[in-house]
């Protein structure tokens, strides 16, 4: 993808603190972290998201995200991982070329996922359940 800035940086054309290259995926600093530590991954393949993300790579990547995110705990001593992937715009996502958050997490630190919680209503969980099973 010609204007994909991820693409870009997967390609070395813009640069980036690298943490992590094989032939499939880079993965990199946030250039806007939620804490510092916060490495993002890339795959070298562009695809919008999880959504419509190729399975090969995809089934590739979360050995990579455990191996960096031990990798953030054993360097920053961190209490916890936050990994995030967020799919289309009204998820978060900013930039449409997947990528995986590593955030490292420490009791306390402010760090706010924004979301409130809600709940069902009586049998309304289960039904949900049986209509998203049927659509697999």
């Amino acid at each position: 993808m010609d204007n994909c800035i991820f693409c870009k940086i997967v390609k070395g054309e813009i640069p980036s603190a690298t943490v992590y290259e094989d032939d499939n995926f880079r993965a990199i600093m946030d250039i806007a972290p939620a804490a510092k530590g916060h490495v993002i991954l890339l795959p070298k393949m562009h695809m919008r998201n999880l959504l419509e993300g190729d399975e090969k790579v995809l089934s590739e990547a979360l050995p990579v995200v455990k191996k960096i995110s031990n990798a953030i705990k054993k360097t920053l001593s961190c209490d916890g991982i936050n990994v995030l992937l967020n799919n289309e715009g009204a998820a978060w996502q900013s930039v449409f070329h997947m990528h995986i958050h590593m955030i490292p997490r420490y009791e306390n630190d402010g760090v706010i996922i924004p979301w409130k919680e809600k709940s069902y209503g009586a049998g309304e969980a289960a039904e949900l359940a049986k209509k998203i099973a049927e659509n697999l």
